[in-house]
């Protein structure tokens, strides 16, 4: 087992093979060893019916069941994951038994025979008719498994009763009036469970590595937009202050980073061991595989129930935590040039108390639930607030009749076409626009002020742009989720399905909530009070961008975060 950098207690080390524990299991007297040592053991006495424990000698009856001590990885110091169950012998080092002298590796055992040949020994097998009923086959180092321990006959039949390998003579005494049948039929039964086994654990590892690929895109986004976007806004906000506070400017660029690296170390830490279990998860799929397809029918009985239950996962679901953003950052260097050293001096204080108690991440159980988070939807416009996000119009994506004004904050419908160059991404078909900034893995809020009938929304950057057809409609298509006001009322739009809104008070500015990863997006009417106009429920596959039909004009609404 690969040193995991904690000093090992003597209960990890088991004192049958007096090597590190793998597999651990706790018995019921407390003591513990290697799930194969302790089954090995065991074996020995199935014909008595009493197990005892090998350090103190307690006995228990019947056998106990055996289960792997599963760690704490909510709690516990970061450690390498355990191994899954091993393959019984796999890759055992096996030598000729007829070899004088140096002995060469044994490349097929007979089950006849019950022993181990090398190329040139296993010769008289191919060519002598003395062994023409003979079975070789390639599985090596378990042919003492196939030997009764009671009556040194070799195993060929099963016991229903007793789940287990006997030989002939088991069925006249210890196994009479028992349910018997034959190894091979009772291999047919069996392996139908191993394949379910099987497809289930290729599902798991489907499942697990579209998790790895989603926190790996979260994690980028997490380093590549919003931490880069953080100190680009902290750097153009400190270059506006007077050179006495260029100390500060310092501070709060080390906190970014400090922060930063912390939380890349945590995030690629789950990366690192989620890759782990799905390795893992892989060579189990390659052991039942091996197993499946072995034509030694007692070898697969007997390695049958350590390899029939599907592994459960080892490393809980990570969630990309929503609250977890360095905008905090960028608005208290704001309210630090208004307020000079004695605010600094402040706001720093309480800056570094915020980032500090929020996580990068949520530890997820297999049920989807995170841990000790409020994740409670916003209840007033303060808790909107919290995830107001800058937006502005990107130039590329403008439709011809439109003119942006006021630094991309407002657009604004005109009669005449405009000069702009061919761009892959311009909508050609529909007066539309999107902004510039992804938005994804987080909670997002922004509101806009509308005159003339417009639509409002988010979209893939995969929307089509080219011509007037439903691919490139706001709403209209699977790639795009909107909302369409006018002074007649409110319709939703999404997938060529339109539904109308009766009820929903007219306002002239609207706000939208995206919850990414709780895959909605809400609209909402925004005056004195705010109330709800419709909301999505959708799983969202790529990075969404905030979108907009011009009738006559937008403007993006600037925002300012709560305290």
């Amino acid at each position: 087992m690969a040193d995991s950098g904690f000093p090992l207690p003597p209960e990890a080390f088991c004192p049958l093979c007096a090597d590190t524990v793998r597999d651990p299991v706790t018995i019921p007297c407390g003591d513990t060893y290697c799930l194969e040592c302790i089954k090995i053991y065991w074996d020995q006495f199935d014909h008595m019916g009493v197990y005892s424990c090998p350090q103190c000698r307690a006995t228990f009856t019947p056998r106990p069941v055996l289960k792997r001590n599963l760690p704490d990885v909510y709690h516990e110091p970061r450690r390498e994951l355990p191994e899954l169950t091993p393959f019984p012998y796999l890759n055992r080092e096996v030598y000729c038994d007829f070899c004088v002298g140096r002995r060469n590796k044994a490349v097929k055992s007979c089950l006849m025979c019950l022993a181990y040949y090398c190329e040139t020994h296993v010769k008289p097998h191919y060519e002598s008719s003395t062994f023409k009923r003979h079975k070789l086959v390639d599985e090596m180092g378990h042919l003492d498994r196939k030997i009764c321990p009671q009556h040194e006959k070799g195993l060929e039949l099963f016991c229903r009763t007793d789940q287990m390998c006997i030989c002939v003579l088991c069925t006249v005494r210890e196994h009479r009036s028992h349910n018997i049948t034959s190894a091979e039929d009772e291999r047919i039964e069996k392996q139908k469970v191993l394949v379910v086994t099987q497809t289930e654990v290729q599902r798991i590892i489907q499942e697990r590595m579209k998790e790895l690929q989603e926190l790996k895109h979260n994690i980028d986004v997490l380093k590549e937009f919003n931490a880069q976007r953080a100190q680009a806004e902290s750097d153009k906000t400190f270059h506006e202050m007077l050179q006495a506070v260029e100390r500060w400017k310092s501070e709060i660029n080390q906190m970014i980073m400090a922060n930063m690296q912390s939380a890349m170390s945590q995030a690629e830490g789950y990366v690192d061991r989620l890759e782990q279990e799905i390795m893992e998860l892989q060579r189990r799929d390659a052991e039942l595989q091996q197993i499946l397809e072995t034509e030694d029918n007692i070898h697969f009985l007997q390695s049958f129930p350590t390899l029939c239950v599907a592994p459960e996962a080892m490393v809980p679901k990570v969630l990309i935590n929503p609250q977890f953003s360095f905008g905090e950052m960028s608005k208290t260097a704001s309210d630090m040039k208004e307020n000079l050293d004695d605010i600094c001096k402040k706001e720093m204080g309480k800056l570094s108390k915020t980032v500090s108690e929020t996580p990068v991440y949520i530890l997820l159980p297999r049920n989807g639930i995170p841990l000790n988070v409020d994740f409670q939807e916003p209840k007033n416009r303060t808790d909107f607030l919290r995830y107001a996000c800058k937006l502005s119009f990107d130039p590329n994506t403008v439709y011809k009749e439109l003119v942006l004004t006021d630094g991309n904050q407002k657009v604004t419908r005109k009669k005449t076409t405009q000069f702009y160059p061919d761009h892959p991404e311009r909508f050609d078909g529909f007066s539309q626009v999107l902004c510039k900034e992804p938005l994804t893995g987080f909670r997002f809020y922004w509101e806009a002020e509308w005159s003339g009938e417009f639509s409002i929304g988010v979209a893939y950057r995969s929307i089509s742009r080219k011509g007037k057809n439903s691919h490139s409609l706001l709403g209209y298509n699977d790639k795009s989720w909107s909302l369409l006001c006018s002074d007649s009322g409110y319709s939703a739009w999404h997938n060529k399905v339109d539904r109308d809104l009766p009820g929903a008070p007219r306002a002239t500015r609207i706000g939208v909530y995206l919850d990414y990863a709780g895959n909605t997006v809400a609209f909402y009417s925004v005056s004195d009070t705010m109330t709800p106009i419709h909301r999505f429920k959708a799983q969202f596959t790529e990075p969404l961008y905030a979108g907009f039909g011009v009738g006559s004009s937008v403007t993006l609404c600037q925002l300012k975060q709560p305290y």
